[in-house]
């Protein structure tokens, strides 16, 4: 429970849905520590607090755990890694497939709880004609989340329920204030919790103690156009922010760690029709034996676009779209379906 009115809300509908109960919020990194300012960090006493007054007002226990070293070295690091090596990285994915959905599910198992309920909006079901678990978006397009919920195994997801995924997010609020609930009006979280201002260069180097050096902005040819600011300030597509006086405009489309330079082009030389993708998870299937028609998305608010999947290997898919893609980044996930249900995802390489 993150103090917010989703989660709030899943307690009360699985409350009477007649489960017994607990209200559980993470504590994931000092907000010392992040540089993040207490009030608008996701485990600040506000946030808790309005977490317990739920609990309270819904007559079930309320516990804090403390993940924070968890947190550090399965989405922190991961995150900062990423960036020194020039991807483009989601930790909002990794904390769900290393915290919540693992570590936090651990720790319900322990306790004797049959299951871990979030106020994510997706759906869940049972296919009886496969065996297998589904994940399937929210009937709230507006709020579908099952692209960041892509690596869930068939073991979390038998392991996992959804309230909201039925719900829009306008009869979730209304449901909040008809039962006098603290946050029925507060609004959501936007950013990354870690970095909750968006300035992931700072972030990274106030954590790290290290500076990162200017270098290169080069054209495709290699050609100098300027200086940039340190690598990590870049990420693929990006245009304004560069600095640079230039006759047109121009993007970044690569990032050359060795040789610390950006490389920027023009529009047309940032779309690609294909992609590959390892660290994969599959959920509808257990593999994908022939070319498989879907749809995909590389970044959580695209539009879905039509292609065909390509299992290469246990670990490794090619995507290739019918029509070229803009600004494909490596680190991102590329998240697959078959009308509402997810087929599954990796991470692009």
């Amino acid at each position: 429970m993150s103090g917010g009115v989703d989660s709030s809300v899943a307690a009360y509908l699985m409350k009477q849905r007649g489960y017994d109960c607990a209200g559980v919020t993470l504590k994931l990194f000092d907000n010392d520590e992040v540089g993040v300012n207490p009030e608008k960090a996701c485990c600040s006493l506000d946030h808790i607090e309005d977490a317990r007054s739920v609990c309270r007002s819904l007559g079930i226990p309320y516990y804090v755990y403390n993940f924070r070293e968890s947190f550090k070295d399965t989405v922190i690091a991961r995150f900062i890694a990423a960036y020194e090596e020039g991807r483009t990285p989601n930790p909002c994915i990794d904390c769900n497939r290393f915290i919540k959905f693992e570590k936090l599910l651990r720790r319900a198992e322990e306790l004797g709880m049959d299951c871990v309920v979030t106020g994510h909006y997706a759906r869940t079901e049972f296919d009886e004609a496969t065996g297998r678990w589904l994940l399937k978006k929210a009937v709230d397009p507006a709020k579908d989340q099952s692209y960041v919920l892509y690596s869930l195994t068939q073991y979390q997801l038998s392991k996992t329920v959804f309230p909201l995924g039925d719900m829009t997010k306008e009869q979730t609020r209304q449901l909040a204030g008809d039962l006098g609930l603290v946050n029925a009006q507060k609004h959501d979280s936007q950013d990354i919790c870690f970095v909750p201002d968006g300035d992931y260069a700072r972030f990274i180097e106030d954590f790290t103690g290290k500076a990162y050096p200017c270098g290169d902005f080069v054209d495709e040819s290699g050609r100098v156009l300027g200086e940039h600011k340190g690598i990590i300030r870049y990420t693929i597509g990006q245009r304004k922010g560069l600095g640079l006086a230039l006759p047109h405009p121009m993007y970044v489309k690569e990032k050359n760690i060795a040789e610390n330079k950006v490389v920027l082009c023009d529009s047309d030389a940032l779309f690609s029709r294909e992609l590959l993708a390892n660290d994969i998870n599959l959920i509808s299937v257990e593999k994908t034996d022939e070319p498989m028609r879907v749809s995909a998305r590389v970044r959580y608010n695209q539009k879905e676009q039509p292609a065909t999947v390509y299992q290469l290997d246990g670990d490794t898919i090619r995507v290739v779209f019918d029509e070229p893609q803009r600004a494909i980044c490596k680190g991102q996930a590329v998240v697959l379906y078959q009308g509402d249900v997810v087929v599954g995802g990796g991470t692009i390489i």
